[in-house]
């Protein structure tokens, strides 16, 4: 409730006046610190008035690889004439890594942007005259997609052969277990095929379906993560847009499970073409008696509320994302305990993401068997989605077999490097694993391959880099995302992001000392072992990965004041 009034008041007001904050308390039953430090910790809420055009840039790493900086300063140049009526300025990952750059103008998306159309949006809403849609790119956000498994000239006639369903058969495996009531048996089909958490962790499902469902209490809860807040990340985004019946069925058929009587999805909010596509899926099930009360006549009631996220990267760690549902600050929590035995108001709580519920109906109709059969070598079981973003010819989102090799995926799905360039790095799982030389090209993308490698699958967001890119730069790039998003609760986190921007900008710029590689170390060694949550762990891998496997490129910019492929600004002027 209290996210609705906050995004009430500033639809009306244009930011949050204090007193309107004050007033809310009587009207929200909410103490009024409580409102202050949600409304000053989400970026999605401005406390002071904003300029008319609010011009963000996106400056992520696929954003950043396609021209990012120069489109800043092109709109900026564009828009100076409009005085402080216009802010132009540089924003976090906004979910477009397939149409990169992107830019939000007043939080309306631009995929694929210019700087002639971003100022022809920022003069329309000047001049109240406002865009019509179809002069508007990317308004029906569709994604960027291929499946290199399906066969959309047969059965089921779907983009993705992770639809078990023909047209108008949707819900087939939730008819079926209501039918039989055979709970348990899911945790065990679950078991046997394998499936783990897609969101990254890798952790087994029906270990923790079985832990929420043996837990005490009568109130339990279901919740998908689709917050996706990682740079390269948008495998969710396409899950939500073509398939939102199997992510609503897998949570359906968990709750059902698990015992619990609701659940929440939780979306990021610039996903707002997905969000209309899930609203219309959820009251689609309620017509139909799959969520509700009573729901499929088993006597049991269940049913799903779309929450809005407010903003932030960190609100994808899971505690955190609790937390944010809860009305509070997307504050990671100390654990144990986890949020199997105490997650949503303390509740235990069965929490995956997008893709591992969509998943479970697939092997529920198709079966174990069959889910297997799907990956390519002993230890993958099914089918994936990834998304590659970068230097390729075809950037999106591909759906193939569990254990295809990166070189697969990047050369031929995806078409490679344009221009005939060769690869110089990528980075397996968006900007927290790091970068890894082309003599990674063979390792197979399944989780026990990759950590195998000494890498991981996380999000499986593969970011190529061609050859020409500096790779410190690119480090730098991924290290300032993290120091933006770092919600500041631990030290470590907080203080230890910026020194590391702090160093590498020294590097970049012609300032480096030879004392400076120690250091980076030794504080990325205290990032990983101190830090609360993953996002503070992960700050040290773009850098450390760069210093491993392409150290001579990153000791010429501190020992020799030089960058080899001549994109640092090595004079020190940014």
């Amino acid at each position: 409730m209290i996210f609705d009034e906050l995004r009430s008041i500033q639809r009306q007001q244009g930011y949050l006046p204090k007193e309107e904050l004050r007033a809310l308390p009587q009207r929200a039953d909410v103490p009024l610190y409580r409102i202050n430090s949600v409304a000053s910790f989400y970026p999605h809420f401005h406390l002071k008035p904003q300029p008319a055009v609010r011009v963000g840039v996106c400056a992520d790493i696929a954003c950043h690889l396609r021209g990012a900086s120069s489109l800043l300063k092109q709109v900026r140049d564009c828009t100076r004439s409009r005085g402080s009526q216009v802010a132009v300025e540089e924003i976090s990952c906004v979910g477009q890594c397939d149409r990169a750059p992107a830019v939000a103008v007043n939080d309306r998306i631009l995929p694929h942007a210019t700087p002639e159309l971003t100022a022809a949006l920022a003069s329309a809403i000047l001049g109240g005259t406002g865009v019509a849609d179809s002069d508007v790119p990317g308004d029906e956000d569709t994604c960027t997609h291929f499946s290199t498994v399906a066969d959309p000239n047969e059965p089921p006639f779907s983009p993705f052969g992770s639809n078990p369903y023909m047209v108008g058969g949707e819900y087939g495996a939730l008819w079926q277990l209501q039918r039989t009531r055979g709970w348990e048996c899911v945790i065990g089909t679950l078991k046997e095929a394998g499936l783990v958490g897609m969101g990254g962790a890798g952790f087994p499902a029906s270990i923790k379906w079985d832990a929420v469902r043996r837990a005490p209490g009568p109130q339990k809860y279901v919740v998908c993560n689709g917050n996706e807040g990682e740079p390269g990340t948008i495998k969710d985004r396409c899950i939500m847009e073509f398939l939102p019946h199997l992510v609503i069925e897998g949570m359906i058929i968990c709750g059902l499970v698990v015992g619990a009587n609701i659940g929440f999805l939780y979306i990021r909010h610039e996903y707002e073409h997905q969000q209309r596509i899930l609203k219309a899926e959820i009251e689609r099930c309620r017509k139909e008696g799959w969520l509700g009360k009573n729901i499929c006549g088993t006597g049991i009631s269940f049913d799903i509320e779309l929450f809005i996220s407010p903003g932030g990267y960190i609100c994808g760690e899971s505690s955190a994302l609790l937390e944010a549902i809860e009305g509070n600050r997307s504050e990671p929590r100390l654990r144990p305990p986890n949020s199997s035995t105490h997650g949503l108001w303390q509740k235990p709580t069965a929490l995956n993401n997008v893709e591992t519920f969509a998943l479970v109906p697939q092997i529920l109709t198709r079966g174990v068997e069959w889910y297997r059969s799907q990956g390519l070598t002993k230890t993958a079981a099914g089918l994936k989605f990834v998304s590659v973003t970068g230097d390729v010819r075809r950037p999106g989102v591909f759906e193939i077999r569990m254990g295809t090799r990166a070189s697969e995926l990047i050369l031929n799905f995806a078409g490679g490097p344009p221009g005939g360039k060769k690869v110089k790095a990528f980075s397996p799982s968006g900007t927290a694993s790091g970068f890894l030389p082309p003599s990674f090209l063979d390792v197979c993308l399944d989780f026990k391959s990759m950590a195998a490698a000494g890498t991981m699958m996380g999000s499986a967001a593969v970011v190529v880099c061609a050859q020409g890119r500096c790779m410190l730069d690119m480090a730098l790039n991924s290290v300032k995302f993290f120091r933006n998003e770092s919600c500041g609760k631990c030290v470590p986190c907080r203080i230890g992001s910026q020194k590391l921007v702090d160093l590498l900008t020294g590097w970049t710029q012609g300032r480096g000392k030879q004392q400076d590689i120690e250091l980076v170390e030794a504080l990325c060694e205290t990032l990983k072992q101190t830090s609360i949550c993953g996002l503070g762990q992960f700050i040290p891998h773009p850098i450390l990965t760069v210093l491993e496997y392409f150290r001579e490129e990153t000791y010429a910019h501190v020992f020799n004041r030089r960058c080899p492929e001549g994109v640092c600004p090595m004079g020190g002027s940014v």
